[in-house]
């Protein structure tokens, strides 16, 4: 079973590729299969309602292929449909991510923490507890970054335009004080080089990549779902077209990849 039974990862788009490098340097021996709803996204401006949806779908095409678990490589869907996957599929392993708070409130020394996410992210109660749970003595600059997102669907992680992008925001957080940057979206390690460029060599910039894929190890170990030997795979689909991915994954992982339609019963109708 271990052998066939893949681990679901799913984003809006293929920023949850971020997320999926680290946890194929973590499990080299898995069956990865990588959902992007590209159908969809930007998830980030999108209603509570449409994203619940849309996660849902993605989870149970997920256990229709007997999927050993489920990585919501995606802040925004994390925010808005995490608890409702876990009622709806009690017996998945289903893993999230959220925001770097935490590490980053320990790295800051001027006590001002900036987080760049999706605008769905950041006005999530989800994100408002996170906060204050895990930082309550920082001050959490906000500034959600749309743009960035489309950026990355396009393929433009370099040169004037993608610069242009990043430079404002970036300044924007570093002028008013943060010291540490958290990258709240996982579309956005992939414009990494150019939010350091622009916040100084100095200036920790926290994903959630590889702490996410720790966990995933750790929680399928935990429930003997480990698989340890054998080389691992990767199947790319989406609800998208499937050549703009398989160029677009190529792209962003260095590698030939050829992805392929999601079953059309999953794809869903596109939000007005």
């Amino acid at each position: 079973m271990l052998s066939e039974s893949p681990i679901g990862v799913y984003d809006s788009g293929v920023g949850g590729l971020s997320v999926l490098r680290a946890i194929r340097d973590a499990l080299p021996h898995e069956p990865l299969l990588y959902v992007a709803d590209a159908a969809h996204v930007p998830y980030g401006e999108k209603s509570q309602e449409f994203v619940e949806r849309r996660a849902c779908a993605i989870a149970d095409y997920f256990v229709s292929r007997q999927a050993r678990a489920m990585v919501v490589a995606c802040n925004t869907a994390t925010a808005a449909a995490i608890s409702l996957l876990r009622q709806r599929h009690p017996g998945l392993l289903i893993i999230g991510v959220e925001p770097a708070i935490k590490p980053a409130a320990h790295l800051t020394h001027t006590g001002v923490v900036g987080v760049f996410a999706t605008t769905g992210t950041l006005a999530s109660p989800k994100f408002a507890a996170l906060a204050q749970r895990e930082a309550p003595e920082v001050r959490i600059l906000l500034r959600p970054c749309p743009q960035w997102v489309r950026l990355v669907e396009r393929g433009v992680l370099s040169g004037p335009e993608a610069q242009a992008a990043v430079r404002a925001p970036v300044a924007e957080l570093r002028d008013a004080g943060a010291d540490v940057l958290v990258l709240g979206c996982t579309h956005f390690p992939f414009l990494r080089d150019l939010i350091q460029e622009a916040a100084g060599p100095g200036v920790p910039l926290l994903e959630t990549g590889a702490p996410v894929a720790r966990w995933l190890r750790h929680q399928l170990q935990e429930r003997g779902l480990l698989r340890g030997q054998g080389p691992g795979t990767l199947a790319l689909q989406t609800t998208g077209e499937a050549a703009a991915l398989s160029r677009l994954a190529s792209g962003l992982l260095g590698q030939d990849l050829v992805a392929h339609a999601v079953p059309e019963r999953w794809r869903g109708t596109p939000a007005a």
